[in-house]
């Protein structure tokens, strides 16, 4: 990953979580989280927000909210990159 390393892997954040990366997408994915940490604050925080949802409904997210919800992340940490 180079130097859009940020952008990369914040969009990739569910990709990732939910396995659906090839092995070498995955660990550039891991390389980059684990020498920034506004991204790794970015992954913990889906992270602990997939596993609360998995916890509390055990109904699968219709991927129409999933997308909503990634999309109001996404809006809110390009207004806010202090956030991320």
């Amino acid at each position: 990953m180079g130097g859009g390393d940020c952008n990369e892997a914040l969009h990739t954040l569910y990709d990732y979580l939910d396995g659906e990366l090839t092995q070498d997408r995955r660990q550039a994915i891991k390389d980059h989280l684990e020498h920034c940490a506004p991204c790794l604050r970015a992954f913990d925080f889906e992270a602990e927000l997939k596993s609360l949802v998995a916890r509390s409904c055990r109904d699968q997210v219709p991927e129409n909210l999933r997308l909503r919800v990634a999309k109001t992340i996404e809006e809110a940490s390009n207004s806010r990159p202090d956030l991320v």
